[in-house]
């Protein structure tokens, strides 16, 4: 019987035995890598999914800056003041971030998305309060809907509840209309004023006794808002 320790006339058998013992070692050592290519190529397609994840996030949130508001930029007030917004949508809904910096500390303000930046404003809707710390920081996270689908409509008038002696007691009939804008007010037309700004009175508050304008997003034109690049 042939084996691995033969002499010559089993050479070419021993050769033959030992090029399949090759091959079989060549092909367990080449199943190795090739496992390990596997286990590579799934950490590669983890690592894809999270990079593709990421892009997908990446494509499917926004990151944007606010600035003074034209009545503060007039009255040179709120000179230190900055702010970012972050929107990222999963799906069903959006989270909008928004963080903000320089602002008069310990103040309120009231949160709104807006039809255009500047007044008039056009249709605006309240969407949350925002509080300074006493190092003029503020914060605030909201879930909704902040995309290029974001609207108001009022398919006819109809009676509207009066809260407050300003409301309306109906609304005006208006096909869709949207509203890619942000933009939040002083809560207090006494807090804006502390600050250096007008103390006009303003509706944008939950009892529509606000203050002005203080950060907006007049740094996008009125019909290309910064919600309006964030497509579903």
């Amino acid at each position: 019987m042939c084996t691995p320790l033969a002499q010559s006339p089993c050479r070419i058998t021993t050769f033959t035995w030992q090029q399949s013992t090759i091959r079989r070692i060549t092909v367990k050592f080449r199943r190795l890598p090739i496992a390990a290519a596997a286990v590579g190529a799934v950490t590669v397609l983890g690592a894809g999914v999270l990079v593709t994840t990421q892009a997908d996030a990446a494509d499917s949130s926004i990151s944007f800056a606010m600035v003074r508001s034209g009545v503060a930029a007039n009255a040179n007030c709120l000179a230190a003041a900055t702010a970012k917004v972050r929107v990222v949508t999963h799906g069903q809904n959006e989270t909008m971030t928004l963080r903000a910096t320089g602002l008069p500390p310990d103040t309120d303000f009231d949160l709104f998305i807006t039809q255009v930046p500047n007044a008039p404003f056009g249709v605006s809707w309240y969407q949350s309060d925002l509080e300074s710390g006493d190092d003029g920081t503020a914060s605030v996270s909201v879930i909704g809907r902040f995309n290029v689908e974001t609207f108001a409509v009022a398919p006819n008038t109809a009676p509207a509840p009066v809260v407050h002696p300003q409301d309306a007691a109906s609304n005006p009939a208006f096909a869709p209309i949207h509203t890619f804008h942000v933009g939040f007010w002083f809560n207090s037309p006494a807090d804006a004023v502390k600050a250096g700004c007008p103390g006009t009175v303003t509706p944008f508050n939950g009892e529509h006794n606000a203050g002005v304008q203080a950060m907006s997003t007049r740094n996008f034109a009125d019909d290309n808002g910064p919600l309006r690049q964030l497509v579903s």
